[in-house]
This record gives C-alpha cells, structure tokens and sequence, in this order.
C-alpha cells in the first residue's frame, strides 16, 4: 500500500495581518501535481486542515476545489481528511456522505459506538484507521486498541495497517511552536507512544509542524509536519511524505518530497539578534525582488526608536518583501541566555537544533539557515539508521 502523509495545512491561516491565499493556493497545486505523479493508493491528511473552526467560504471552497482536483488527478485514490483540534468536528462531517461517492472520507467526531466508522478498507491494498483529534483521556481509555482489534480479526490476508491519529507524542521535535514545554505542545497535553496500541504498520501523526520520526524502535511512526511554515521558528524544510508498506509486519519506506512557498518566512539577522542600527541597516540592503515576510531580531540596550515600526515599514516601501513585526529582547536577557548554565535535565529536554546553536554562538562558528538545513538533514538521516 502506497500512502501520501501531510497533516497540519491551517489553510486560511493570516500572517501579521497578510493573506496567505496565494501561499495557500501554490501548496494545494502541488499537492494535486505530486497525487498525479505519485498514484498513491490513500491520501491521509492528518487534521488541522483549517487554521480556525470557522473558515471562511472562501477558504472551504479552496480546500474542496484541492479535493475534487486530486480525485482528478488519480480517482482511485482514497481520500481520507480527519479534524485536527483547530477544525470544527461537526462542520467536518456535515458533507461526509455526498463526498463518499468521490472516494473521500471525513472523519470529524469520534464514533465509539461506531468503530466501524474509523476503518477505510482499501480492497486489496489495506486498511486504515483513522481518529481525529482526541482528548488524552479517550486515547487511554482503550477506543484505539478495541478498532485495530476489529481490524485484526478481518485482516486474513496480512495486508498494511496504518493507524492516524492527531495528537501530541513526549520525546517529539516541537521546535516552532511556541506554547509549548515538555508536558504540552500546541495546547494538548503529550502522551507517551507505548500508551498507543502497536498492532500497526505505520502511525501517521498530525499535529507537531516538524516533519520526524518518533523512536520506537520499530522506524514506523511518523509526523509529515506542515507543508508551510506557520511561525517563523518553524526554519525547517517542509514536505509530504510518502509511504510505501508491503505487507502486514513490514517496514515501511518512507521517503519525503519538499513543498515550496513562494514567499518564505525570514528572519534578519540570519542568526541570533543584533543592535537597532544593524538590523534596520540589513532591512534597506534586502535586494527588492524576493518575495518574503521579514521579522527583526532586534537586542536592545535601553530602548527601541519611537518610530521604529515606521522605518521599517519605509525601508521595504517599494520591495517585494512584506515586513511583519520586530521582536525584541534586552540586552542583558541575551547576555544572561548565553552565560546560563543548564542542569543535565534542561540540557535533555532542549531540542538538538537548540544545542547546536547554542554551541555555534559560545565558539563563534556561523550557523545560518543553510547550516540549519543540513544539520537537519544529517540529524533526520541518523535517526533513520537507528531506528
């Protein structure tokens, strides 16, 4: 069974006040153009299709103009769309019959009384067990165990298992999102992957926006991430993943194919922050023709200009560039975050992305996006040799 992973879209999401519809659309093509390519037997997304529960009618009829396109693309495809804790569960199953006949299943709400509800059959392919998002509390209580049971039971062939949920894994990269800690990412409360049953082949997860694996052992379960960046802390490739099981008890190969954004989020400078007259400086040097939203890391001494928000504002009059916010930190906070010394727990618990900044800023090594990339990277393809 070949699946395409995605999850986390938050389509109809606004930057600092700018659309992103044109970002939004761009990502959907690509979408549409790689189902067309690739032919893949299931595309799961993964919740949180929309960035709110209530999307405009614009927004909703982008995403079902994408669906209806895919299907195109490649109609034996099986389409399965679960909510995310940023979409509205009922709104998500209010068309749930009509887009069956286009081989489309809106998973919504959890059907307890109902298992049957959460399993896709994929003739002669597999089978897919799809949840949206839970509270913690329903995960535990044994729901996903009793469903994969039931898929056992008629699985007489060994065909691919493939389990979705939309949930917070302990242990995961959160880098990114910004309300979160080791106990919560994103506003939900983490779990602990031996909590979930393991009678799968493949755990596709929604939620975290950093596309990774989760150390089990086994290299089978899995966050696609989002295909574009939310935050600006997001500065990590972006992707599908593509999924490819043989038979039931196999090791899935997974491999990723990278989503563009034709206007990137940026941060000036590159690394770490700098004085007022620097950054504005690098501001009225950004070339005019790329397309892009800038935030400033500005350290300040004592304070910001009065105006400073306007200069910014005049130093991209005339760019392509799209200046969203200056985010600023004294002086002494930087000094204090470089001369901090960490217990072994805080050490534990910091992303190996942080440690690499940290030790590139205390040797006075550069570690700009292009490092960032390629240490991700060389990160990524150790954790698959592990697992």
């Amino acid at each position: 069974m070949k699946i395409l992973h995605t999850g986390d879209w938050h389509l109809g999401h606004v930057l600092y006040g700018y659309d992103r519809t044109e970002e939004q659309q761009q990502m959907l093509r690509q979408m549409v153009d790689i189902v067309g390519v690739e032919q893949p037997d299931v595309f799961l997304l993964c919740g949180d299709v929309y960035h709110t529960s209530q999307p405009s009618a614009s927004v909703q009829t982008m995403f079902n103009h994408a669906l209806v396109q895919m299907h195109h693309a490649s109609p034996h495809t099986t389409i399965i769309v679960t909510a995310g804790n940023h979409d509205s569960a009922t709104k998500h199953e209010i068309f749930r019959t009509p887009w069956q006949q286009l081989g489309v299943y809106m998973i919504g709400t959890l059907s307890a009384d109902k298992p049957d509800t959460h399993i896709i059959e994929i003739p002669g392919k597999g089978y897919v067990v799809a949840f949206p998002y839970m509270h913690e509390r329903v995960m535990r209580s044994g729901i996903v165990d009793d469903v994969l049971h039931k898929v056992s039971e008629r699985n007489a062939d060994a065909l691919p298992v493939v389990l979705s949920l939309h949930t917070a894994l302990s242990g995961s990269d959160f880098a990114g999102h910004d309300d979160s800690d080791e106990k919560t990412i994103g506003g939900i409360d983490t779990i602990d992957v031996n909590d979930i049953a393991t009678d799968y082949d493949y755990l596709a997860l929604g939620h975290i926006h950093h596309a990774q694996f989760v150390h089990t052992g086994r290299h089978n379960v899995r966050y696609a991430g989002s295909p574009l960046s939310v935050s600006f802390d997001e500065c990590y490739e972006h992707s599908v993943s593509v999924v490819e099981i043989s038979r039931h008890g196999a090791r899935p190969e997974v491999r990723t194919i990278a989503i563009s954004n034709p206007h990137p989020l940026t941060t000036l400078p590159i690394q770490g922050f700098a004085a007022w007259d620097e950054v504005l400086r690098q501001l009225v040097d950004f070339p005019a023709d790329l397309q892009c939203y800038i935030r400033l890391n500005v350290e300040v001494a004592d304070h910001l200009p009065a105006d400073a928000r306007q200069l910014a504002q005049q130093a991209v009059e005339g760019k392509q560039c799209r200046f969203c916010y200056i985010n600023a930190t004294r002086a002494n906070t930087v000094t204090q975050r470089q001369t901090q010394q960490l217990t072994v727990q805080e050490f534990q618990q910091l992303p190996p992305i942080e440690v690499a900044r940290m030790f590139a800023h205390d040797t006075g090594a550069v570690f700009d996006e292009q490092m960032e990339l390629m240490f991700n990277q060389t990160l990524q393809a150790l954790n698959d040799t592990t697992d």
